[in-house]
């Protein structure tokens, strides 16, 4: 009896403990959330005007004030390199979520490219303004050959498998590809989107 009541206040307890906690959680998610919304906010910004548009500009894509910028993100280049992890992960986690949601694997693999494209066109405005710290630079290179190499490979291979495309193409050559294809994409006579697409229908199985 003594023994049940001691489990009844240990479960009471961390239910009452969770109880008074639960505000924090969603604090934090909403940090979160706001962050990824202000990262966005200063990909596109980047995009559209180069890593030195003015950082007011970004606050008011963002839809939050200068100071909230600088104090998440004190240097300028603190805010590139959190854009450039940023679009990492987000390109990492879309991977396995496209396969488990899109019709075929290699309609995945096609999506997935898209999203890469996305990240390279920001990419490389990034890579530049980062070349005057190069170890920061390599890092970050690693950082990004280390999660979206084995996303590319899942997807590959699952096309593979499902019979829909080639099989002797590794990601490494596709991403470098990929990759090749998008250097000159802010040239209007170029459509480097439209040539990446050309890329990945040739990889079906014909």
């Amino acid at each position: 009896m003594g023994g049940r009541g001691a489990v009844a206040d240990i479960d009471g307890g961390s239910t009452a403990a969770a109880s008074r906690r639960e505000p924090a959680p969603r604090k934090r998610a909403d940090a979160r959330r706001n962050e990824a919304t202000l990262l966005d906010a200063a990909a596109a910004a980047f995009v559209a005007s180069g890593v030195d548009v003015p950082v007011r500009e970004i606050a008011a894509r963002a839809g939050v004030g200068v100071g909230t910028i600088y104090r998440h993100f004190p240097t300028r280049a603190d805010l590139i390199v959190a854009v450039y992890r940023h679009q990492v992960e987000a390109c990492a986690e879309a991977g396995p979520a496209l396969l488990a949601t899109v019709g075929t694997p290699h309609a995945a693999l096609a999506q997935w490219i898209d999203l890469f494209v996305d990240f390279l066109v920001t990419k490389h405005g990034l890579a530049e303004a980062l070349q005057s710290d190069n170890a920061a630079f390599q890092t970050l290179h690693t950082y990004f050959l280390d999660r979206l190499v084995p996303v590319c490979a899942q997807l590959l291979e699952a096309a593979a498998v499902a019979g829909e495309i080639r099989t002797d193409l590794s990601a490494v050559e596709l991403m470098r590809g990929v990759g090749n294809l998008c250097i000159g994409a802010a040239d209007p006579r170029y459509d480097a989107r439209r040539m990446v697409e050309i890329l990945i229908a040739g990889l079906g199985v014909r």
